[in-house]
């Protein structure tokens, strides 16, 4: 059984999709045959990144954009749409984090994380329910952390957006019911990929993380798209309002 073939011909959309996450995410999205847009800020890493999904779907292609822009974010989505004739599926994977004590923040800093984190995946949200509620479907996945449930050193910027991310997660979810949108969440804790590498050089970090970790080790980038895959798929019809925790059992301790 394809468990995943009703994905084919889907309207796919992920933010900050040039590497890393956001590129594994839709690249597995471009082999099962959806129609698939990515955005970033970096045009060149975007247009890396778009080599490699036209090898499954040549219609794939990348925007620019920032998600600290509302009218940016805005713009991006409906140029997506109108690409791709629609839209059935958003990933709001783009984030970033400003590592400091909470007692080093600057109002920049925190700007720049909850803007992108909570902000930007609110008014991308928005954006896209205004396509997927008049054709009454479609799935909104959030890409959050485990840090929405514990806190962690050095993450309080970080720790408020993704918290908010989860419970704006809810409010769609509970909205956008009666419209038949699915609103869920993917919490993943450290995720192994060449943006994270340096930081995992620092062996007494390192081995910090992996104490928390049950499992013994660090996700990978294949851990968290499987739950987002299951997500968009017609498997997770019936759930609204979740959060999936890919964390190794982090956040069971």
């Amino acid at each position: 059984m394809d468990y995943f073939s009703d994905l084919k011909g889907k309207r796919i959309l992920v933010t900050g999709g040039s590497k890393g996450l956001g590129l594994d995410i839709a690249l597995s999205f471009a082999r099962l045959g959806s129609k698939v847009v990515i955005t970033g800020r970096k045009q060149s890493a975007l247009e890396e990144a778009a080599i490699q999904l036209r090898k499954y779907q040549e219609d794939c292609t990348f925007i620019t954009s920032d998600m600290q822009d509302v009218e940016s974010v805005r713009k991006m989505v409906d140029e997506a749409a109108r690409h791709m004739g629609g839209l059935d599926v958003l990933v709001n994977n783009a984030g970033i984090n400003i590592a400091k004590p909470a007692v080093e923040v600057t109002e920049e800093d925190w700007d720049q994380v909850v803007d992108t984190n909570l902000k930007g995946l609110f008014f991308c949200s928005q954006q896209a329910g205004r396509y997927l509620i008049p054709q009454g479907s479609g799935k909104i996945i959030n890409i959050v952390s485990q840090m929405a449930f514990v806190g962690f050193y050095d993450r309080a910027a970080y720790c408020s957006s993704k918290g908010g991310a989860v419970q704006l997660t809810k409010a769609l979810a509970v909205e956008w019911a009666e419209h038949h949108i699915n609103v869920n969440a993917v919490a993943p804790t450290f995720i192994e990929t060449e943006m994270t590498k340096p930081m995992f050089e620092d062996r007494t970090f390192y081995e910090n993380v992996i104490g928390r970790i049950p499992l013994g080790e660090l996700a990978q980038p294949s851990d968290v798209t499987g739950a987002v895959l299951f997500l968009a798929s017609n498997m997770g019809n019936f759930i609204t309002g979740e959060t999936i925790k890919v964390d190794g059992g982090w956040t069971a301790i």
